[in-house]
């Protein structure tokens, strides 16, 4: 299980606790595609778009590295 946490994407382990919908991943990602390119990060544009704030993003980046 803790490999499987550790090769997730951000979006997959941001709806897994809790902090965002599935729909919203999918509007993040969106947006990353049609205005963004790869030039911003998924969190960036969650975090843009409102649907979580940067600390919830920083504790799972930190949450994953343990």
């Amino acid at each position: 299980m803790a490999s499987e946490i550790l090769g997730e994407r951000i979006g997959e382990g941001l709806v897994r606790i809790g902090a965002m919908t599935p729909e919203q991943v999918k509007k993040v990602l969106e947006a990353k595609r049609e205005k963004h390119g790869h030039d911003k990060l998924f969190g960036k544009i969650a975090v843009e778009l409102q649907f979580v704030d940067a600390e919830t993003i920083e504790r799972y980046l930190e949450s994953r590295v343990k």
